[in-house]
């Protein structure tokens, strides 16, 4: 996977910003560093990426902006680089729909990790040999209100059939309450049906991505109908899951 993968760094620190590209370099990813958001734009226009490592204290237009107008445009995959302490930046940062982050300063072999996590979480799912008879039986797909959702190609559409952009930890985290309908799950249960993710970060961290999925997906995100909050109990999709 990764020797065809096009990573973008953005990074302005001219010591991280190297480090990062070369460590990737090694792993077989095909590297480009730039240093602002601007850089950014010039980089996306000539060829698009597979992932962006996204720095937040940028020259310019900050990352938190960046990030914003990357998940607006698209579904790309945004890791996160974020001073040690700045929890507010992070949560904002996952409300606007980055996919992980990594507090800096940071274990380069940690972040390698955590890029390859970011990337198996958001490849779509394919059979091994690629026959399109295996990828088609495969195929997951389901039906709950007024939404059809694909695991399999992570899509989600609603019923006039327009899409609804959706990030990796918006799949990630519906897909726990499609697989397990009208059941309520406490937060340690969606931390550990997620698998790898980085809620341990944050006492909200759950919460903070429940908000932006019902933001998404709830008529009325102030009073949901679909994503319920049971009190002192967790969450539960409150609908049907049916087979499309």
């Amino acid at each position: 996977m990764s020797a065809a993968l096009s990573i973008l760094v953005v990074e302005d620190d001219r010591e991280i910003g190297p480090l990062v590209r070369d460590l990737l370099a090694r792993e077989g990813y095909a590297v480009t560093w730039v240093r602002s958001g601007e850089e950014m734009d010039q980089a996306l226009a000539r060829e698009a990426a597979g992932l962006v490592v996204l720095d937040l204290m940028l020259p310019g237009e900050d990352g938190l902006s960046i990030c914003r107008r990357l998940r607006a445009a698209s579904s790309v995959p945004i890791l996160m680089l974020t001073a040690k302490g700045d929890d507010l930046d992070r949560i904002i940062g996952l409300e606007l729909g980055a996919d992980d982050y990594m507090p800096k300063p940071f274990n380069p072999r940690e972040l390698l990790a955590r890029i390859r996590a970011v990337l198996r979480r958001t490849a779509p799912a394919q059979s091994a040999g690629g026959a399109a008879t295996a990828a088609a039986a495969a195929r997951e797909c389901l039906r709950f209100g007024d939404y059809h959702f694909d695991l399999s190609s992570r899509q989600l559409t609603r019923a006039d059939g327009s899409e609804v952009e959706i990030s990796a930890g918006d799949y990630d985290l519906l897909a726990v309450f499609v697989r397990h309908p009208q059941r309520v799950l406490s937060r340690d249960q969606l931390m550990d049906l997620t698998k790898g993710r980085s809620w341990e970060a944050f006492d909200r961290a759950i919460d903070v991505a429940l908000s932006r999925l019902r933001r998404k997906i709830e008529p009325d995100p102030a009073h949901p109908t679909l994503l319920k909050t049971v009190r002192n109990g967790g969450y539960l999709l409150a609908v049907p899951v049916d087979k499309a």
